[in-house]
């Protein structure tokens, strides 16, 4: 593998030529079906030949099309088992690894970040990487004061290679909806495009990353490994041992499922109200589960490259409105999305038809514990992506307001990731503690007013 814009040239040769297999796939499946077999499943057959060549090609690529990659990857439980499962084992290997960068362009970007004598920096230096992802890659070391150490390396030209990629990928994102039914392609390439100089930039992730390490020291739950060192193109963090997520996935028991899930989803909806800070890239390949003596696992969280700015933690109208619906307050729920921008004012809909919109998408809210399946995914994905389905014409009525894009990727792509651990998770739990709003203020009150009751009577 060269570096890693190689020639602009064949980059965009790679990805210019899949809307053209597309497009080849598309004439093959209409003589299939001029020939007898069924729309359903030439559609299906159509769609894993998409998915395993789109894959192939993300997967040879660093840069945007690996970022792009790996967010689509969380998604795979949306579809269907018969095509999700031929290429799973690939999406995994895409989470976690892609080729390395030679060692002489490591070393070059380290003289020029470190100064001359780096190697000085390090009582050893593994040439070989960990791993590797879409903008840098990561070796093992050994730092000056004797601790273990990840050293984050950025691949020269990252920035030109992630705009053109994104770029080439968005002109041709429509003919990427049917590989997630549900989903629209287009707004996830534009905002992975907002976040590229952000991503680029060590000296805000290492920012984000100490505001994390900080507040959890000590958590018996989750660990965020502490910064080291950084400069640019260079991030130095403690090291961490424990099983990548994407292996407990593939073969961890169903205690560790639920574990993992479960802290996955503490650190979702906790990490923004005690940080104000939302890690905005949790696909498995930045997850770790670590043994603990006391609590059996921790959840190691690593790559803080992309954050959402949240003082105030997740904004309230989410809690508020989850809260509404599960009560079946359909006019209270209709008006606070209209206040919020998710119904523009042009739009006129039932309240009714957008409570029944919403009330099976929150169904893991609902219950004290909810066991997430793709099958569910599945079924959620399907209902939504139906053209003749009456969800599928409301929810092509509502609007995604900027603020709130990340926050619906970010958990969007976390009930992904549940969905593929198969994980029982008490996600009620976790709202009722974290999200503002999901407790009513009366609710609150009443709580508070048992609480002193109680201390009085102690």
């Amino acid at each position: 593998m060269s570096d890693l814009p190689r020639k602009a040239v064949t980059r965009t040769a790679k990805l210019a030529a899949l809307p053209l297999g597309f497009a080849g796939r598309a004439t093959w499946g209409l003589g299939k079906r001029i020939g007898g077999k069924s729309a359903e499943i030439v559609g299906r057959e159509l769609q894993q030949r998409t998915a395993e060549q789109l894959f192939k090609v993300l997967g040879e690529l660093k840069g945007g099309a690996m970022k792009f990659g790996q967010a689509l990857s969380v998604f795979e439980s949306a579809l269907p088992e018969e095509v999700a499962g031929p290429y799973r084992a690939a999406l995994t290997k895409l989470q976690d690894a892609a080729p390395p960068m030679p060692t002489r362009t490591v070393h070059s970007v380290l003289e020029e970040r470190l100064g001359a004598d780096w190697t000085e920096l390090f009582v050893e230096f593994e040439d070989k990487p960990s791993a590797a992802a879409s903008i840098g890659q990561v070796h093992r070391a050994v730092w000056h004061d004797g601790r273990e150490v990840a050293v984050k390396v950025q691949y020269p030209g990252a920035g030109e290679a992630l705009l053109s990629d994104l770029t080439q990928l968005g002109r041709f994102a429509r003919l990427l909806g049917p590989l997630i039914p549900g989903m629209d392609i287009k707004p996830l390439i534009a905002e992975l495009r907002d976040r590229v100089s952000e991503e680029l930039d060590y000296g805000l992730e290492a920012q984000a990353q100490a505001a994390h390490a900080e507040e959890f020291a000590g958590d018996p739950d989750v660990l965020v490994p502490a910064v080291v060192h950084q400069c640019e193109q260079v991030l130095v963090t403690e090291w961490i041992d424990g099983v990548p997520l994407s292996e407990v996935i593939t073969g961890g028991s169903q205690e560790q499922r639920d574990r993992a899930g479960q802290l996955l989803a503490r650190f979702l909806f906790s990490g923004p109200a005690r940080t104000g800070l939302l890690h905005a890239d949790p696909h498995p390949g930045n997850f770790r589960l670590l043994p603990d003596e006391k609590s059996g696992w921790r959840l190691g969280v690593l790559d803080f490259g992309t954050v959402d700015r949240l003082p105030g933690g997740l904004p309230q109208p989410i809690g508020d409105s989850l809260r509404m619906t599960l009560d079946g307050d359909a006019e209270a729920v209709y008006e606070l999305l209209r206040e919020e921008g998710f119904v523009k004012d042009s739009i006129d809909l039932e309240p009714d038809a957008v409570l029944d919109y919403l009330l099976p998408i929150i169904e893991p809210a609902e219950a004290d514990e909810f066991t997430f399946s793709r099958g569910w995914m599945r079924s959620q994905a399907a209902r939504i992506a139906d053209p003749r389905s009456p969800a599928h014409q409301l929810g092509r009525q509502l609007n995604l307001p900027p603020a709130y894009l990340l926050i619906h990727r970010v958990t969007l792509s976390t009930i992904g990731v549940l969905c593929q651990l198969g994980a029982t998770v008490r996600l009620r739990d976790e709202l009722e503690e974290w999200l503002p709003g999901f407790v009513s203020e009366d609710e609150l009150e009443d709580e508070e007013l048992g609480e002193k009751v109680s201390a009085a009577e102690a």
